[in-house]
């Protein structure tokens, strides 16, 4: 049996993403200067800073008035209360907190720390108070991406979006898939044999996310300024599932 391979390249040159900037072409643009072509199955995985910042994502702190809550949470967490107020409003619910760090369910569903909201990587010209809010849907996001790539590039690819979240119980972040289109994000197993014929009951794989921690070793944490990787090789025959599939159900989760 012939051995199986992915290849990864990112996208050298990618300048300052402006608001209003079409990453469609900025990926298009990317695969140029790396003397590569785009293939019909190739997936794209974009870092979600780049697509929030195209989106317009940005929110002056000076335009936030705190709630008591939010003054509150801010002399326990020791954080701007003005942050705390923006925290709050893209969560649904407070999960955790300490000296430092905010742990929210995000409107979207993510659990993740201060909401997603950023300042890292925020550049020069979005000086003073500015932060940087996740995109509203990501799913929807990496949809219109890929319909723009197939119109203006004439090829079906697959996005990602990825970010660096942090996990419960272990040190270290990793990328995850906030948005998918094009692929089966979930992939269920359940039901194929494994090597000896024993029918696997509970697997089911989070084929987005897994594609996500790969691109990130590419794309870098700091100033690497290479939010675009191309992952090539990957064969699916699954239906396409977004990425809101990986958020499991209240229901069914343990720990909260």
């Amino acid at each position: 049996m012939a051995p199986r391979s992915l290849t990864l390249f990112s996208l050298p040159g990618v300048p300052i993403v402006q608001p209003g900037d079409d990453i469609a072409s900025l990926i298009i643009e990317g695969v140029g200067r790396a003397g590569e072509t785009l293939q019909d199955g190739d997936i794209v995985v974009i870092a979600q800073k780049v697509v929030s910042k195209s989106e317009g994502r940005f929110f002056d702190l000076h335009a936030v008035v705190p709630s008591d809550q939010a003054i509150e949470l801010a002399e326990e967490t020791d954080k701007d209360a003005r942050l705390v107020e923006l925290i709050l409003s893209e969560s649904e619910r407070v999960l955790r907190y300490r000296k430092g760090v905010l742990i929210v369910v995000h409107r979207l569903g993510f659990v993740l720390a201060n909401a997603g909201i950023d300042r890292s990587n925020v550049g020069p010209n979005e000086i003073g108070e500015s932060v940087l809010l996740l995109p509203k849907d990501p799913d929807a996001s990496c949809k219109r991406i890929r319909d723009n790539i197939r119109q203006f590039g004439g090829v079906d690819v697959a996005i990602v979006m990825n970010d660096s979240l942090g996990r419960a119980w272990r040190n270290g972040t990793t990328g995850v898939a906030l948005g998918a289109a094009g692929l089966p994000a979930l992939m269920d197993l359940r039901g194929q044999d494994d090597l000896f014929g024993r029918p696997l009951e509970a697997t089911q794989l989070g084929l987005a996310d897994e594609i996500a921690s790969a691109a990130s070793l590419l794309q870098g944490q700091a100033d690497e300024g290479t939010p675009f990787v191309v992952l090539r090789g990957m064969q699916f025959a699954e239906a396409s599932l977004d990425a809101g599939t990986l958020i499991r159900n209240i229901e069914e989760d343990l720990f909260r």
